[in-house]
């Protein structure tokens, strides 16, 4: 029963800055941290950042200072502002609960950092 969409990628030039969204369903704003990954291209699914219930984050070193990871529990939503966006940030980027459940997973959204 538990749905996860993300929204909000695109195309940017290094240095830009996107807002990505992630809406659920189900009963997981109420019981899980959440977290945002990406998977670039032949390489493995990674941790971005993470929020708990009481707003507490946790940054992967590569975004600190870069990405912020936020939520609106009334609306059911997660959020990622990235800032300062590299090239080596272009992935496809995923949300999920921390730790990450398989049937979780939605379809990402791409973001591409290139000139």
């Amino acid at each position: 029963q538990v749905q996860l969409v993300e929204s909000g990628g695109g195309l940017v030039q290094p240095g830009g800055s996107l807002k990505l969204s992630c809406a659920a369903s189900g009963s997981i704003f109420s019981k899980y941290t959440m977290a945002w990954y990406r998977q670039a291209p032949g390489k493995q699914r990674d941790l971005v950042a993470r929020i708990t219930r009481l707003d507490n984050t946790n940054y992967e070193d590569s975004v600190k200072g870069r990405f912020t990871i936020s939520r609106d529990n009334a609306k059911n939503t997660l959020y990622l502002q990235m800032n300062s966006l590299k090239p080596e940030d272009t992935a496809v980027y995923y949300c999920n609960i921390y730790p990450t459940r398989p049937d979780y997973w939605g379809q990402g959204t791409q973001v591409t950092v290139s000139s």
